[in-house]
């Protein structure tokens, strides 16, 4: 099992459940969460305990928001492609992608890990630069990790496989 299928797994992401987070809702009100999770911890200086509310809505909002909508009703755009080429690479350890998708989405990745550790650091020291580039590496490698899963569906959308997805 791909580490990506433990992380679908985790976020309930059933073959009906993929295709409501194929929703473009679904991901474009994805986006916000990272500053407003960042927002929420910052917020324990200010707010005492109380930090822990705006921190759990928005860790739920991450949790539900992949299963909060109803099932695409198009997926002929780059959000739902994107998140249909996840599942794709996720899959990878069943069906092969081409050579040349083998190994920039785990450089994205940890462009996106670098960042999301750099936040971490951030909220942690309050510190409010660190939160800014950490924020900003987070969605950089998030957002081009997103395009190139939009042409791996491209390229991968012919097979058997996956013909019935969009």
């Amino acid at each position: 099992m791909t580490f990506e299928k433990g992380v679908a797994n985790l976020f309930r992401l059933t073959d009906e459940n993929w295709m409501k987070h194929a929703n473009p809702w679904s991901v474009w009100t994805r986006y916000p969460v990272l500053p407003l999770i960042v927002l929420a911890f910052w917020s324990r200086v200010w707010l005492g305990w109380w930090f822990l509310v705006p921190a759990l809505i928005s860790l739920a909002w991450m949790f539900v928001n992949p299963v909060f909508f109803k099932k695409a009703k198009s997926t002929n755009n780059w959000a739902s492609k994107a998140v249909l080429g996840e599942r794709v690479w996720l899959n990878r350890d069943k069906i092969g992608v081409p050579k040349y998708h083998k190994t920039i989405p785990y450089i994205l990745n940890g462009i996106s890990s670098a960042g999301m550790i750099l936040c971490i650091w951030a909220i942690v020291e309050l510190a409010i630069w660190p939160a800014i580039l950490g924020i900003s590496l987070a969605y950089l490698g998030k957002i081009w990790y997103l395009d190139r899963m939009v042409w791996l569906y491209e390229d991968m959308k012919h097979l058997p496989e996956y013909k019935d997805w969009g």
